[in-house]
């Protein structure tokens, strides 16, 4: 600790113009001059004032430097960097502390100029004081205690994992090696340590009907073993034999027992490390997540999309190579949560269980508090998450929230899809606007035909009795010429308007197929001519 006295207060007042005072240490000595220093004793007594001081707390040293200061100086006033702390000295020790943009700018132009200020300290060990304290301030804040050693949890999930193995391997060779000397035992019995005591105490078959295995099996199940030990169909074996199983069975039964005293051990140490963890996931797959990662500080160091990943690295890999979709999953799979989810649910419940999990892992690893009540906590936004998505509760947004919304009710409705023949067709469909095209221009045609139909008026001449004869046409013909007109009218009823118009378009047609007509003849006259200037030319060439 060390006490600085101002020289000049009137320099202090322009604030933006106050760090060119400090620019050289000759400088900053016209300004601050120190008045008291007194050193630590080690690194623990000054890491101990430095976290005090960044708690805001007043340490025993300090308050003994303050004091004497109050002796002396008592009508002064102390520049205080932090308020809490200029707070907790005028509560104390009745001294009035200022706290300003003044007195910051003023502190870090004393930080600029330290070693120009304190004089008998060298630059390089004033360095390696504040590394070494910085290092232990450092290790403070993350709460880093070295009795929190995961090794042994790597060590013991590894052995667990080897044992199961070999039980497995174990129990299958016991089974299949008794069993062609007792083959009905093994579909009587399912469990496969209740297996290996029971033939480990009576061993040969035929001492069944005389041994007693209540303390091993229930009376129902003792009975059926009885009875199926009489009409057996294995094969007789020797007492070599029957002695070298019996000694296989002690060694699964020995491994089985050692099986389940790791596992206890496994799981006081989880709860002593990762309480949290354990809560959220169990104490084998946290464990698991813990040794795949190394130890407890770098799982805390993954983000929680790869604590969800974990355990599935060469399915993520192979999907992002052949594009297809990711894993939702690796070793959080095998968590309680995950398993009591639908299928449909699993990969939402995983991200949000990998997120609290990720939290909780960061809380036990750097975290001073070994209770387990965050993890807690967070199984139970997990559970109640779950909870709604198979409920399919949809909260409202609006209004109390712990009404359902309703949703309609669904309905299949299924249509029946009929062949539509007319895609078969090469032909070009005709639209309803073409139809109606169609039939003006049969009321065209029709127009037409009855204005051509006109009596001729001119004379013809007959050969009667072999002499020629005027004929006249007659009444009749002019009165069917009208009945004709008045059924095609009846037939395609027209108005004024349409009479109008279907006259008009008759007139165009008219029109449009003589001057078709002209251009077919004037363009067979050009074709003419031109043969038969290449005939001349021909005969010309012929005559040449």
């Amino acid at each position: 600790f060390f006490l600085l006295q101002v020289l000049n207060e009137k320099k202090l007042q322009e604030v933006d113009s106050l760090w060119k005072e400090f620019e050289t240490p000759e400088k900053a000595n016209k300004i601050v001059k120190l008045k008291h220093f007194e050193k630590f004793q080690d690194t623990t007594e000054a890491l101990a004032a430095s976290t005090a001081l960044v708690e805001g707390k007043l340490s025993k040293n300090l308050k003994k430097i303050l004091k004497k200061i109050v002796a002396k100086d008592a009508h002064e006033q102390l520049a205080v960097a932090d308020a809490k702390l200029g707070g907790v000295i005028k509560d104390k020790l009745n001294l009035s502390c200022i706290h300003s943009p003044m007195v910051t700018e003023l502190m870090r132009g004393i930080r600029s100029q330290i070693e120009g200020l304190i004089t008998g300290l060298p630059s390089r060990e004033m360095a390696a004081m504040c590394l070494g304290l910085a290092h232990s301030l450092s290790r403070y804040k993350l709460k880093f205690s070295p009795d929190k050693v995961d090794t042994m949890i790597i060590q013991a999930i590894s052995l667990l994992d080897d044992l199961d193995k070999e039980l497995n391997n174990y129990i299958m060779r016991c089974r299949e090696w008794y069993g062609w000397h007792f083959p009905e035992l093994g579909k009587i019995i399912t469990d496969n340590l209740t297996y290996c005591k029971c033939v480990r105490k009576v061993g040969d078959r035929s001492n069944f009907a005389s041994s007693d295995v209540s303390d091993i099996l229930p009376e129902e199940i003792e009975e059926d073993v009885k009875a199926a030990a009489e009409i057996s169909m294995g094969t007789e074996v020797s007492e070599e034999d029957i002695n070298n199983i019996i000694h296989l069975c002690d060694q699964v039964i020995e491994i089985s027992e050692y099986r389940t005293q790791l596992y206890d051990y496994l799981k006081n140490r989880m709860m002593a490390i990762a309480p949290n963890l354990t809560v959220m996931v169990g104490e084998l797959v946290g464990a698991r997540l813990i040794a795949h990662a190394g130890s407890l500080l770098n799982l805390a160091k993954h983000p929680a999309s790869t604590v969800q990943l974990l355990g599935a690295e060469k399915a993520l890999f192979r999907a992002l190579k052949t594009k297809r979709d990711t894993p939702k999953f690796g070793l959080i799979y095998h968590a309680s949560l995950v398993g009591q989810t639908n299928i449909k649910n699993k990969g939402k419940i995983s991200r949000m269980l990998a997120a609290k999990t990720a939290l909780t892992i960061r809380y036990d690893a750097l975290g001073e508090n070994t209770s387990a009540e965050m993890g807690a906590e967070n199984r139970l936004k997990v559970e109640t998450r779950m909870r709604l998505l198979e409920e399919r509760g949809i909260r409202r947004i609006s209004g109390t929230g712990k009404a359902l919304a309703r949703t309609d009710k669904y309905q299949n409705k299924s249509e029946i899809k009929v062949f539509d023949p007319s895609g078969d067709s090469t032909l070009p469909a005709v639209s309803k606007k073409r139809k109606i095209q169609e039939v003006e221009e049969q009321d065209t045609e029709i127009a037409v035909k009855a204005k051509k139909f006109k009596p001729d008026m001119k004379e013809e001449r007959t050969v009667e009795d072999g002499e020629p004869v005027k004929k006249k046409k007659k009444k009749k013909d002019k009165e069917k010429q009208a009945e004709e007109e008045e059924v095609l009218n009846e037939e395609h009823p027209t108005s004024p308007t349409v009479e109008c118009e279907l006259c008009c378009l008759a007139t165009c047609v008219a029109l449009l197929f003589h001057y078709a007509l002209f251009i077919a003849t004037f363009v067979c006259l050009q074709n003419t001519e031109k043969k038969k200037k290449k005939k001349k030319k021909m005969k010309d060439e012929d005559e040449d």
